[in-house]
């Protein structure tokens, strides 16, 4: 059996630690394109076995690796997308993006060239808060990968073109289809240091059971969304009335003996988590605006808790540094 050290008859990979060092960009571009960290890590080992079915002489052949490594990923990315969409469809409550624990800094040296606006340009950052993640759910899978290969990682419309298998002109009307799906539901969120105090006062107000201090932080029109994909219970439908949810939240920790609510970072954003007995059981995300809570979103599905609940083996040192994204020129 031959090993990513030992692609053939024994003989060491040149080309190895090049290789390899594509891994935690193509994981990062993955999450952004299927907001499964899981699903994610998947498509990746299946991009890196691709690239070991070719032949030495095939892989010498390839002028850019990590070039071929991307195109491949994004390839699977759409196809996993298609396929998403249908299995989601049959999913049990509604579908939340997987949220990532902390540490994590999304930062990264953008790579230049690109006709994008300024103002319409996201940040590293940016793309993994889950409000955004949300939004790209809407899109079509093209317009997904054309907008997050272009508009976030920069990539060319010539090499976007490449990986979804249309015109340069084609993935620019995609991508500008999609940045407007971004711009309708964009809303301007405070800086963290602000929604950390936000999220604290409501955590304060939700242990004191002070149903008028919750009602006082959320905004009339909130949004409650649950995800326990059929394996924990949960609201099925988005609650959508402030005094209802407090009232709710006020229920939840009035009903479970033992339940502690710690402040955590949750996709790079100031969240909470639900823990029983030492184990997360919930994990929220919260999107803010003009100092009120506009968004909760309530991760219960344990498939999703892996990274933090300790039950699953991968390290989670590909999400410690987006310092170490590299960027195409």
């Amino acid at each position: 059996m031959t090993t990513p050290s030992e692609p053939g008859h024994g003989r060491p990979d040149p080309n190895l630690d090049a290789i390899m060092s594509e891994r935690r960009q193509l994981t990062h571009l993955a999450y952004r394109l299927l907001g499964s960290l899981a699903e994610a890590e998947d498509a990746v080992q299946e991009t890196y076995a691709r690239w070991y079915t070719l032949s030495p002489q095939q892989r010498q052949a390839v002028e850019s690796p990590g070039a071929w490594l991307t195109k491949v990923a994004g390839r699977i990315c759409l196809n996993v997308l298609g396929s998403a969409r249908a299995r989601r469809e049959n999913y049990v409550g509604a579908w939340i993006p997987e949220p990532l624990p902390a540490p994590v800094e999304w930062s990264g040296t953008q790579a230049g060239g690109t006709t994008v606006d300024p103002a319409d340009r996201v940040t590293l950052d940016e793309s993994i808060d889950m409000a955004f993640l949300v939004v790209l759910e809407s899109m079509t899978p093209a317009e997904r990968v054309a907008f997050i290969l272009h508009d976030v990682f920069r990539y060319p419309f010539a090499e976007v073109a490449d990986i979804v298998g249309r015109t340069p002109a084609a993935c620019r009307k995609l991508a500008s289809s999609a940045r407007r799906r971004i711009r309708v539901s964009r809303t301007p969120a405070p800086p963290n240091a602000q929604q950390a105090v936000i999220v604290r006062n409501f955590k304060q107000a939700w242990e004191a059971k002070d149903i008028d201090a919750l009602i006082g932080l959320l905004d009339p029109d909130v949004t409650a969304t649950g995800d326990g994909g059929g394996l924990a219970t949960t609201v099925r439908r988005p609650v959508e009335d402030a005094e209802q949810l407090a009232r709710g939240l006020v229920d939840l920790v009035g009903r479970l003996a033992g339940l502690r609510i710690l402040e955590r970072t949750v996709n790079g954003r100031p969240g909470l988590v639900a823990q029983r007995d030492g184990v997360i059981v919930t994990v929220y995300a919260f999107g803010i605006a003009d100092d009120r809570i506009t968004h909760i979103w309530a991760v219960r599905n344990p498939e999703k808790l892996r990274r933090w609940t300790g039950g699953h083996s991968t390290s989670t040192s590909l999400w410690t540094s987006g310092s170490d994204v590299a960027h195409r020129s």
